[in-house]
């Protein structure tokens, strides 16, 4: 027959559907399954970029308990520090510009040094 209904089946499983038309999976763990899969790519990379971030946060956060510090770069290049990789640059009025992973951040000074900061509420 021409017009009679396709029957629906699980996106994962292919276990029938029965419920609501738009319905695609038979359940939660279907659909988590379905998606983790499908998004597996990505999330390895983001999860690769986050841990590069997390691992610069913790660096500058352990070389700067009190908020504000010079260190060589040599330092932050023995810690393992990536200087590629960074949440967002705050530039100042007078044209300044510091980089931060999350909350710590650093400015480029004379040289090879560095000033260590912790993000302040004013910097958006």
């Amino acid at each position: 027959m021409e017009n009679e209904p396709k029957e629906r089946a699980c996106l994962e499983c292919g276990t029938p559907l029965n419920g609501r038309k738009d319905q695609k999976f038979c359940c939660d763990y279907c659909r988590n399954t379905f998606n983790n899969r499908q998004n597996e790519d990505a999330n390895n990379y983001m999860r690769r970029i986050n841990n590069i971030l997390r691992k610069n946060r913790r660096i500058l956060d352990e070389l700067n308990p009190k908020g504000k510090k010079t260190v060589d770069a040599m330092v932050l290049a023995e810690e393992g520090f990536n200087f590629h990789y960074f949440t967002n640059i705050y530039t100042t009025k007078k044209g300044s510009q510091y980089v931060f992973c999350y909350d710590q951040g650093y400015l480029k000074m004379d040289g090879e040094q560095y000033m260590l900061v912790h993000k302040q509420d004013y910097v958006k």
